[in-house]
């Protein structure tokens, strides 16, 4: 058995093309990732990933859609992420493929 540490990995990225990761694939991608209530993300979209994302706690807005807890999501490539956290929120994400980079914030 190996053990490992979720707060060992970036942001909460455990599983992808990058390091540290418990796999490294450019495959996929997965993370636990936690957002604060009130916390700011530029809008953003994948050229070449889709995200799957599940809800695990908080409560969000995406795109003017409120996303609640055990909400799956998903973002397709293209489409513009607007986020807005109401509360503090876990959301598991899993990004096919893992491709470093693949993220454009628009300003």
């Amino acid at each position: 058995m190996r053990l490992f540490k979720l707060d060992d990995f970036t942001r909460g990225w455990f599983i992808g093309n990058f390091d540290p990761s418990v796999l490294k694939t450019d495959g996929f991608e997965i993370g636990l990732v936690t957002h604060k209530k009130g916390d700011i993300w530029l809008p953003h979209y994948h050229k070449e990933g889709t995200e799957y994302n599940l809800l695990i706690d908080g409560q969000m807005t995406l795109n003017g859609v409120t996303i609640n807890k055990n909400d799956i999501f998903i973002i397709d490539k293209y489409e513009i992420a607007a986020p807005i956290f109401l509360e503090d929120c876990r959301v598991l994400v899993v990004k096919v493929p893992s491709i470093i980079g693949d993220k454009y914030n628009v300003v």
